[in-house]
């Protein structure tokens, strides 16, 4: 009797690596010559950042120096969901970035409707901000991964327990 294999598709942000990423970010800010004493900033406000400049120009080097930072800790960009730069006292600005956890139920479904077009004798199950992907064969399922790899969901993906 052949068994299922089987493997889940997540899209988790490792918030410990956040927290480093963000604290090198706000080290450099802090030595940076012409951001030392600008009063730009990034702090974390809950599960969400908000950065902190003087000018809208300040605030694109910032969060340039952020990406760099969290690009080097391995977190994906297409996770950090920018909202809109907001006007505070006094000319400064800031803007909220926060962090795209889980798979929403709108990408859940086109991932397994893109698995299903693939015409691969696997089957997917949405469960809640996961798709789990089970069949018999596991070329077949590596076949999936390869390509949902190759699609573009405005998120990152990560294929996780991989079980046989």
């Amino acid at each position: 009797m052949a068994s299922e294999s089987s493997f889940d598709i997540v899209s988790k942000v490792d918030m410990q690596e956040a927290r480093n990423a963000v604290d090198q970010a706000n080290k450099e800010l802090s030595t940076r010559f012409d951001l030392k004493d600008s009063g730009s900033k990034i702090e974390w406000e809950k599960e969400e950042l908000v950065v902190h400049a003087p000018d809208a120009h300040k605030l694109r080097a910032v969060g340039e120096i952020l990406d760099s930072k969290c690009v080097r800790r391995g977190i994906s960009l297409k996770n950090l969901d920018r909202q809109k730069v907001e006007e505070s006292l006094g000319g400064k600005v800031r803007q909220h970035i926060r962090f795209k956890q889980g798979l929403s139920p709108e990408i859940a479904k086109e991932i397994a409707k893109e698995i299903k077009n693939t015409k691969s004798k696997v089957q997917a199950q949405i469960q809640g901000d996961t798709v789990r992907v089970s069949g018999k064969a596991k070329d077949d399922l590596q076949s999936v991964i390869s390509h949902l790899k190759s699609k573009d969901f405005k998120i990152e993906l990560q294929f996780v327990n991989f079980r046989s």
